[in-house]
């Protein structure tokens, strides 16, 4: 191990014992006070005051909520730079649990564990504010509104708070592993998440003459058996392309053809080439699709999120991390989840890492997106001594192979990614469906 990185990570394992008691309550505090994307007021003030208490300069992003705060030598004098990454958004879900740090706020609740995403990366700035020597600089981005199409990340990257520096990492709490494992894979680890919305029209007409019209119900059907198999033959099956139907609705009576039928389903991929041609690819199947029925058809297609791609260099620093962490039995190669992640964004702009940070405390299993979602707490002390290895091993890999460090991009606003121009604010449904803005839950 690197004397240096072994120094300061052993001063943050002191750091996180010493202060675990707090780091709990400030986990619970966040839990108990959820906000949605975009209006996470509270919790920004409240992020904003912890840092400030122990000398820090956090500086509240362009879209109102949200902090960057960095820690170390002043970026602008030169040396390296990585991010940190946590999002601190809520879901319009109702909190189900009987705990004492329940949700204050009603049909809201961090049913995704972003609160343990905020305090972790709270605590790893809080911890590396008290050390001597870091080699570089850490920037701790608490980014708002993950929890929406196509996510806040487009907001950060656009701001440009992301420049000058070499790489991004982040964690997610994976419940489906025990406190104390980390979760690592190199590629593709979350897949992209598209919607889309089919509507077919016709004249309509009597169940007892369906050859004097266009029957949309049977159209409908071979939509939704045809569409799948058809895409299956297109692409790679190694791309993970998935097309799954959430929602179908046409008729009221027995017996009548409908006018008018749709059908609503998420298109996913883990492959981010693939994904910049899906649009295209699924227009042109439902099309020659719909053309065999005679329905006339209308296809709204919302582009979501990309995948994320963990880069393999940025996952080796993170490995590296995870084995001081954890040790070697408790790093493990982390599935594949369908599930999307708006920080796949970050990787237009710089090699990124996502590890997933084990949560379950035992018994029956728990799921994310859920409102009986809960953690073992253990894991924040974890996450916030992996995170923090991490950043010190990039610092100082990044300082070995360039000591003066690259020169600073100027701080200008960067076009978003995908087009924000009206900004979707479209939720995500537990099972990371999609609801038009009409269709959200209280709050």
């Amino acid at each position: 191990m690197n004397p240096v990185v072994e120094k300061l990570g052993a001063a943050v394992d002191e750091w996180v014992e010493k202060n675990n008691a707090q780091l709990v309550s400030t986990r619970r505090h966040l839990h108990a006070h959820p906000e949605l994307a975009f209006a996470e007021f509270e919790t920004t003030s409240y992020l904003e005051q912890r840092l400030r208490e122990v000398g820090l300069k956090p500086r509240r992003l362009p879209t109102g909520t949200g902090l960057v705060c960095d820690v170390g030598s002043d970026a602008a004098g030169g040396g390296p730079m990585v991010v940190l990454r946590a999002d601190i958004d809520a879901l319009p879900l109702p909190d189900q649990k009987d705990v004492p740090y329940a949700s204050t706020k009603e049909g809201l609740c961090h049913a995704c564990g972003h609160d343990v995403h905020t305090t972790v990366a709270l605590g790893v700035a809080m911890a590396l504010a008290t050390l001597d020597g870091l080699p570089g600089t850490v920037r701790v981005i608490f980014q708002p509104a993950e929890e929406t199409i196509p996510g806040g990340a487009t907001e950060v990257v656009a701001s440009g708070v992301l420049d000058g520096a070499s790489r991004a990492f982040a964690l997610h709490c994976d419940p489906s592993v025990p406190a104390g494992t980390v979760g690592l894979r190199t590629g593709a680890i979350t897949a992209a998440c598209d919607r889309i919305d089919i509507t077919l029209t016709g004249p309509g007409g009597h169940t007892a003459r369906p050859q004097l019209t266009v029957d949309l119900v049977d159209a409908l059907g071979r939509l939704i058996t045809d569409l799948p198999g058809l895409l299956s033959r297109q692409v790679d099956p190694r791309s993970g392309m998935s097309l799954v139907w959430g929602a179908v609705n046409a008729g009221i009576a027995a017996n009548a053809i409908p006018q008018r039928g749709s059908l609503r389903g998420t298109v996913r991929v883990l492959d981010r080439e693939l994904w910049k041609d899906a649009e295209n690819l699924m227009r042109s199947l439902v099309e020659r699709v719909a053309a065999t029925t005679g329905a006339d058809v209308d296809v709204d297609y919302v582009r979501g999120l990309p995948p994320v791609v963990n880069d393999p260099r940025a996952v080796a620093l993170m490995r590296a991390a995870a084995l001081e962490t954890v040790g070697h039995d408790h790093v493990v190669v982390s599935p594949q989840s369908m599930g999307g992640e708006d920080f796949g964004w970050f990787a237009d702009v710089m090699p990124i890492a996502l590890a997933r940070l084990g949560t379950h405390p035992g018994g029956p299993p728990l799921d994310l997106h859920r409102g009986t979602f809960d953690v073992d707490e253990r894991a924040i002390g974890v996450g916030i001594r992996l995170l923090a290895r991490t950043a010190l091993h990039a610092l100082e890999a990044d300082a070995l192979s360039d000591p003066a460090g690259p020169p600073a991009p100027p701080r200008t606003r960067r076009p978003a990614p995908g087009d924000t121009s009206a900004r979707r604010a479209v939720e995500r449904e537990p099972d990371d469906a999609f609801h038009r803005p009409a269709d959200r839950h209280a709050g």
